[in-house]
């Protein structure tokens, strides 16, 4: 009869810390769900900046082609009347000469 109170209570002990042990790995799971999760969502801010930055830069990079563009199409009209000028005088210059 000692034996057999002595086996209950282990199996007893035995159950309790069974039980125990399976809410802490329940537990451990959960907490490790609930990380996951949040470094997805971390990841997916990241991502979210990430797009925004290389949107706005990619605004910046074509306002500057554009801008250089435009200054490189100046330059060259400002040569083009250069020119016209420059021909223009030797063209009175020659007809000054001729006559």
């Amino acid at each position: 009869m000692k034996y057999s109170k002595l086996i209950i209570v282990i199996a007893s002990a035995f159950l309790f810390v069974s039980c125990g042990k399976e809410e802490a790995i329940e537990q451990k799971k959960e907490a490790s769900k609930d990380a996951i999760d949040s470094q997805k969502e971390a990841v997916d801010v990241a991502a979210k900046e990430a797009k925004k930055s290389a949107d706005l830069d990619a605004v910046v990079e074509k306002a500057d082609i554009e801008a250089k563009k435009k200054a490189a199409q100046a330059q060259l009209d400002a040569d083009k009347k250069k020119l016209e000028a420059a021909a223009e005088a030797a063209e009175t210059k020659l007809d000054a000469e001729n006559k």
